[in-house]
């Protein structure tokens, strides 16, 4: 089949859908533009399902790649025949190619190898016939002391090795060992003895053994952790009643002495071949669901966390707070540069705090501050307290999630920023900043170090780089910049651009000054068409020569759009400005080939909010007055909190107290949950209870079912099974010490 039928029949869209779409991506296309502007010749699939075709194609693309390469050598072998051709171009996934080359694969020498160089490939085949009650006479052919075979056991043995090599290459054998290993393997844990100590955080896995289908991701990706560290055994193990009947089933013929030797290769092939063989692949298989899963996990929370509400163009004075050292300090304009900083001492005695207090209220005045972001590192609720007790009129305090803003201060994009300030004034910096456009911010750092992951340094981190990257360009474009303002490490993400063409533009835009309307981006050096179609959409211009180049109307259909206001005898501004001069718009006049329902509906949908924020409002949040450390928190408190991060187990929130609580699974509802992501995101404020605390361990653990919610339903077998602690008081220290 061809890989739009295969594909189609995969993913359910027809097989047209999936050729356009792969058209269009190797003709450079990008996801985000294709789903946005070329939804007619797609039918309107979304970023989703064009990513699928995108890593499907690319897949089969791979597994073509090595069937060439498979046949290559199989027919410099000089052994490639019909059938083994036919067997190769038919295979339908990886596993199964590499079992079909597994027999003719260079490979280093084997006792089978050896055996073969003795002359024994007659006798194992004679013995696979299972004709003969008399393998003494059989074997005695094959006793030659020249070729290296002295007795009749060595001849056997021989014999054996060469028959155990056969079965443990036989892809159908392998082929329903596989199937064996994955439906009713179990993972077994361990701790490696005199290391219990060390171990500790491992605790639930000293004697552990769970079903390898039902194992979630995190507890795969924790037992992976603890045997990469040396401090827990993990074996793979599989009754052996399940599969060497298989074998016997297949290779067993008759019941005489060659019969049995036939029984001792399945039982030493088993062992010494098949099983690690076996147990190798369905670790690679059981890391790749694991890391599939996690990755999924991360991508979601960068998802929401980029997407978070931002609170705008504001003047901002930004802190990031400390004890000892200060609270480094800075103000900030609407647009995010520096216009002052210094450093307070509020929390070093009573001068300290007169201080500071003077120096917060004269900056604020100075300024016109309209905001107050505060770190929540260390320091941030006695800090954010401080603020509070200023009483300043009209200003917003907010509490901003810092995780990375010191990867990002000691950057290399830090630097070029800001090269005559310290980490520390960058990190104020960064955090408010943060405040004002987290996904401009947020953009400058790695997203495996903004803290929202669940094991991100143990999973694939080509795999998690691709994720992440297709996350970003995803949000980026989705939200759409600003070209007179956006930072290069923002435009790069921008649909058709990368590092060196945003560079360019941010170049071309010192040299000339902001751009006037969005064609000017053709004269920026090596910006060809391409890039134009692709770029052009996503980025915004206010106060543009055009009124179309502040929205997310394409360049390519101003003309259309210019069509319909000539028709009503007005202005484009006009139709933008005024709802009923849009409602007397017949979208069926301007439909054609290339511009149908879809995408003509986009731009009436544009021209009513022109360059539209697709995030939400800005909420201005606060933490309980008086609950600053984990030594004042009591069980059965009712807390605001913020979603820090989201894993398979639960969410982490931050309810002010320096440490996230863990609202398990089983308690983020007063139903079940499968997936966490169903109830809470990143950056969502929640109103929990404290339901367990451990200030020895710093664990907290956090309700948000409600006292008069509807009872959870009853659960099945099955859905216990999938999450068997649901006991949260009893279980919530082991849970959190296994995978925070």
């Amino acid at each position: 089949m061809t890989y739009e039928i295969i594909i189609s029949q995969e993913l359910g869209v027809s097989s047209r859908q999936v050729q356009t779409t792969i058209n269009l991506l190797d003709e450079g296309a990008t996801v985000p533009f294709i789903a946005r502007y070329r939804k007619e010749l797609t039918g309107s699939l979304d970023e989703v399902q064009i990513t699928n075709i995108r890593d499907r194609v690319q897949q089969l693309r791979d597994l073509d790649k090595r069937k060439e390469a498979v046949l290559k050598s199989i027919t410099e072998q000089g052994k490639l025949t019909p059938e083994l051709e036919k067997q190769v171009k038919e295979a339908e996934t990886m596993a199964i190619l590499e079992d079909i080359y597994l027999p003719y694969k260079p490979k280093r020498k084997t006792r089978a190898s050896m055996a073969r160089e003795k002359g024994l490939q007659p006798l194992a085949d004679t013995l696979l016939e299972q004709s003969s009650n008399d393998v003494t006479t059989l074997a005695e052919a094959f006793v030659d002391e020249e070729k290296g075979v002295n007795s009749l056991e060595e001849a056997l043995a021989g014999a054996r090795d060469i028959i155990a090599e056969q079965i443990a290459e036989d892809v159908e054998v392998r082929t329903k060992v596989r199937k064996t290993f994955v439906d009713a393997g179990q993972f077994v844990a361990r701790v490696v003895p005199g290391k219990e100590e060390a171990a500790i955080k491992y605790k639930d896995y000293f004697e552990w053994s769970e079903s390898l289908k039902d194992a979630p991701s995190h507890r795969v990706l924790a037992m992976r952790r603890g045997e990469k560290e040396e401090l827990l055994y993990l074996d793979i193990q599989v009754d052996e009643t399940l599969t060497l009947p298989i074998i016997e089933k297949q290779y067993i013929k008759g019941r005489n002495e060659a019969a049995e030797q036939v029984g001792l290769a399945i039982q030493d092939s088993y062992k010494r071949l098949l099983k690690p063989s076996m147990e190798t692949e369905v670790r690679v298989l059981t890391r790749q669901k694991a890391d599939e899963e996690a990755i999924k996990v991360f991508a979601d929370n960068v998802r929401q966390l980029l997407l978070a509400a931002p609170l705008g163009q504001k003047r901002l004075l930004a802190l990031d707070p400390g004890f000892r050292t200060g609270c480094k300090t800075v103000v900030l304009d609407e647009q995010g540069t520096l216009l002052e900083n210094t450093t307070i001492y509020p929390h070093n005695g009573a001068g300290g705090l007169s201080e500071a207090a003077k120096t917060v209220e004269l900056l604020v005045k100075k300024y016109a501050v309209e905001a107050i972001a505060v770190g929540n590192g260390t320091a941030g609720r006695e800090t954010e307290e401080f603020v509070r007790k200023l009483g300043l009129k009209d200003v917003t305090i907010v509490m901003v999630n810092e995780s990375g803003a010191s990867i990002y201060s000691a950057s290399e994009v830090a630097r070029e920023e800001f090269p005559d300030y310290d980490v520390t004034v960058r990190g104020a910096i960064s955090i408010g900043r943060r405040l004002m456009d987290p996904l401009a911010e947020l953009v400058k750092i790695d997203p495996k170090s903004i803290g929202v992951g669940q094991y991100q340094h143990d999973v694939d981190q080509n795999k998690l780089q691709t994720s992440l990257d297709d996350t970003v360009i995803s949000c980026v474009n989705a939200v759409g910049v600003e070209l007179n303002t956006a930072s290069k490490q923002i435009l790069a993400y921008v649909s058709g651009l990368g590092p060196s063409l945003a560079q360019q533009i941010v170049n071309y835009r010192v040299a000339n000054g902001p751009f006037r309307s969005r064609r000017e981006l053709k004269k920026v050096p090596r910006l060809g068409d391409k890039a134009f179609e692709q770029a052009a959409g996503f980025l915004r211009i206010r106060n543009g020569e055009h009124p179309l180049d502040a929205s997310a109307v394409h360049p390519e259909r101003y003309a259309l759009v210019e069509q319909m206001a000539k028709d009503l005898q007005v202005k484009v501004e006009d139709l933008m400005r005024d709802e009923k001069l849009r409602k007397q718009i017949d979208l069926k006049k301007y439909s054609s080939e290339d511009v149908g329902l879809p995408t003509l509906n986009d731009i009436l949908a544009e021209l009513s909010k022109p360059g539209r924020d697709p995030r939400e409002q800005f909420e201005a949040f606060s933490f309980t007055d008086g609950v600053n450390s984990i030594a004042d928190l009591r069980i059965g408190m009712r807390l605001p909190g913020i979603v820090t991060n989201i894993t398979n187990f639960g969410a982490f929130v931050d309810i002010g107290v320096h440490q996230d609580g863990l609202v398990h699974l089983s308690q983020l509802a007063n139903r079940f949950v499968s997936d966490p992501h169903e109830v809470v995101k990143v950056q969502q404020q929640v109103m929990v209870t404290v339901t367990e605390i451990d200030e020895r361990r710093n664990r907290i653990g956090l309700s948000m079912k409600t006292e008069d919610g509807p009872a959870p339903r009853k659960r099945s077998e099955k859905d216990k099974k999938r999450e068997p602690e649901t006991d949260m008081a009893a279980k919530l220290a082991a849970l959190a010490s296994k995978f925070k």
